[in-house]
């Protein structure tokens, strides 16, 4: 039996929480040979998100430090599974399907695949000014980077968790999303993009299309004139958990390492689609 951790963040995703883990085919995945975990990362909501998931049967995780990317870093810390799965939890990203997305990275024989939502298909389920956005961010990755991924912007990946200790990710913010790809691709990683369903969203949108898509085109700047430093294998993991008298999640604020998987190995020719 193989392992899966399924990594969401969530700030105040109350309303969609329970829809969001109820969607993880946690029966159908063991029968293709995966046992799961789910991870989610509380960045710091008010309105009992975590707590709820914890009732629920997730693994909680406190990350009080805001931002998309702080809230990824820390469920990485703490997902144990041989893959890692990621997803929002506004119902956008087609949980359902994991059995067959995995199926995908195997047979493509990739470690790191993501995904593209830019399809004619799912127009209805993003606004107009994100869908713009994110096919210029998409557009000025693909440049900058000269990898083939259609969807910069995509925040559902598969991966294994090898991939993550092998990577120099950044950002705090909606920039980790792009910033995931374009160093695996970088770094040579072999990689894979496939096409998904993209669902309307549930709750309130948090994005701000300007505001996040200007920080997104520093970072891609940024990303692309830094220097590609060698990466230091993390240590053997060694976890200091803070259990909250609140909520009963985990707080890793104070974990003494990182749980990374094993130190870096050869890489491998990127595959585009």
């Amino acid at each position: 039996m193989r392992a899966l951790s399924v990594v969401i963040p969530a700030l105040n995703e109350r309303e969609n929480i329970a829809q969001v883990l109820a969607s993880v085919p946690v029966e159908r995945l063991r029968e293709h040979g995966w046992s799961t975990e789910i991870v989610v990362v509380d960045n710091g909501s008010t309105d009992g998100t975590g707590e709820l998931a914890r009732d629920l049967g997730a693994s909680v995780v406190l990350e009080p430090n805001r931002g998309y990317g702080n809230a990824y870093k820390a469920g990485f810390r703490y997902a144990t599974g041989d893959v890692i799965a990621t997803g929002d939890a506004d119902l956008t990203y087609p949980l359902d399907r994991l059995p067959e997305l995995l199926e995908t990275l195997d047979s493509r024989g990739v470690e790191f695949m993501t995904t593209n939502r830019l399809l004619r298909s799912n127009r209805e389920a993003m606004k107009a000014s994100h869908s713009v956005g994110n096919h210029l961010l998409s557009v000025i990755s693909r440049r900058l980077f000269r990898h083939g991924f259609r969807d910069s912007q995509s925040g559902m990946w598969i991966f294994q968790r090898s991939v993550w200790a092998r990577l120099d990710v950044r950002s705090a913010g909606m920039a980790f999303s792009q910033e995931i790809k374009n160093e695996a691709h970088r770094r040579g990683i072999q990689c894979h993009e496939t096409s998904i369903e993209y669902r309307p969203r549930g709750g309130t949108v948090k994005l701000n299309a300007f505001r996040d898509g200007w920080q997104n085109l520093r970072q891609l700047i940024e990303h692309r004139t830094r220097e590609l430093a060698p990466l230091v294998p993390a240590p053997p993991a060694v976890r200091a958990e803070v259990c909250s008298p609140v909520s009963g999640g985990i707080d890793l604020r104070d974990s003494a390492s990182r749980d990374l998987g094993p130190a870096p190995r050869e890489v491998l020719t990127p595959v585009d689609e």
